[in-house]
């Protein structure tokens, strides 16, 4: 009985030695790109989240005593919305006390 022996061709190596290396590259590219998108998303919802809570908050004060709140301080004191400043800025302008104000929620890049 005669046994064969094959040899290999120094692509098939070096193909062989580099594959499981760029396939564990693309894994790592992948997964990384997937959590900056993840995060991206959940910045712009809760920046999304944020505007609406501070306006449900105007809306409520103007319900309960015919006015717009003055100033976004107003807001924070007495209906407990935290605003995380290192990651929004808000922009909250009153026009007149009977006018709804204009609210704005800037995501800030970290």
């Amino acid at each position: 009985m005669r046994i064969r022996t094959f040899k290999r061709n120094t692509v098939q190596t070096l193909l062989s030695a580099v594959a499981p290396i760029l396939l564990t590259l693309a894994v790592v590219l992948a997964v990384t790109f997937g959590m900056r998108q993840a995060d991206e998303s959940s910045r712009s919802e809760g920046a999304r989240f944020l505007e609406e809570s501070i306006l449900r908050a105007a809306v409520h004060s103007y319900a309960t005593s015919g006015q717009y709140p003055e100033n976004l301080a107003y807001i924070i004191q007495n209906y407990g919305i935290h605003i995380d400043r290192t990651r929004y800025a808000v922009h909250y302008t009153i026009i007149a006390s009977n006018i709804l104000p204009d609210i704005t929620v800037i995501t800030l890049n970290r």
